[in-house]
């Protein structure tokens, strides 16, 4: 197959394309380096890549529609939809740009696929469409029509886009809903590396809604072989949880990367901050059955090698 990633250079898609690559796909990237976190560090994902002779890139952004559909014209058999502004908190901040880049930005990649008849999506949503969600686990069957956050919006807006493309136009897509994704190469704004570079370093780490809200951590190598197994499988409109399905408190957390670093961490314990969601927590049942996606690796061998990568690199 010949699959275009978007967003190549960042922490999940570069792992996925490696993942690819060594299945004998050849693999697009397109990235336009959005200094969002150090740019060096996409840098380097991407040169790694191109050590692989089935991998080409290109310096752009998807909002560039000209420039997606002639990368599109090279008889690319799939999507996958990973660039976007990430993070709920900055979102608050500059809700046009999450607008802009995510909704503007996925209806760029439908009318660039449009164009040249590519019929085939994979798109990074997220777990943050769920909100405050009362019904637990979350199910892909539960209403999202009550996100707190302008990420959490975007990423609903552009699965309602795959919807409406699907329809008018036979664009077949699976809308995966991430639930935090950690490993190694982390972005380094995300909790699991803060909280790791900041233990090491004693630095001061504050602990949001008093430290008691749950996530459910993925390790990205269970993301990297969901994805990979949903690729044979799109055959209309779905969406479909990629999660753990075993959330765990920030508090708990904090305790388990203690118990790996041999340091202890510097807490200070503060009120829930606007946008963020008491607990996330994934029904994988679609995934397993209609998939076959299965969670092979606990949160403690996940911290492991992500705390190792650490160690050896830096971030």
């Amino acid at each position: 197959m010949k699959i275009l990633i978007t967003g190549s250079a960042g922490f999940i898609a570069s792992h996925l394309a490696k993942k690819l690559l060594s299945l004998e796909c050849d693999v697009i990237g397109i990235d336009n380096f959005d200094p969002f976190y150090d740019i060096a560090i996409k840098e380097k994902n991407i040169v790694d890549l191109c050590k692989y002779p089935n991998y080409t890139f290109h310096k752009c952004d998807v909002r560039d529609k000209s420039a997606v559909a002639e990368i599109l014209s090279k008889n690319v058999d799939l999507v996958i939809h990973l660039a976007a502004k990430a993070g709920v908190r900055p979102s608050i901040l500059t809700p046009g740009e999450y607008f802009d880049v995510n909704i503007n930005g996925t209806l760029s990649i439908l009318e660039a696929m449009r164009a040249t008849k590519t019929n085939k999506l994979l798109f990074a949503s997220s777990s943050s469409v769920y909100g405050n969600n009362t019904s637990i686990p979350f199910n892909e069957k539960d209403p999202v029509d009550n996100p707190i956050s302008p990420y959490a919006m975007s990423k609903k807006s552009c699965e309602l886009l795959l919807y409406t493309y699907y329809f008018l136009y036979g664009i077949k897509s699976i809308s995966m809903r991430l639930f935090t994704v950690y490993g190694p190469n982390q972005r380094p704004e995300m909790g699991i590396a803060q909280f790791i570079r900041k233990i090491q370093g004693g630095q001061l780490i504050s602990l949001y809604g008093q430290g008691n809200s749950s996530r459910d951590y993925t390790y990205i190598e269970d993301i990297v072989n969901g994805v990979t197994s949903l690729i044979e499988k799109i055959d209309s409109y779905d969406i479909v949880n990629l999660g753990n399905n075993s959330p765990v408190k920030l508090i708990e957390l904090i305790s388990k990367i203690e118990n790996e670093l041999h340091k202890k961490a510097v807490v200070e314990l503060l009120d829930t901050q606007p946008g963020d969601v008491d607990i996330t927590y994934a029904d994988i049942a679609h995934a397993k059955q209609k998939y076959g996606y299965s969670v092979n690796w606990t949160l403690e061998n996940g911290l492991k090698e992500q705390i190792d990568h650490f160690l050896k690199n830096g971030h």
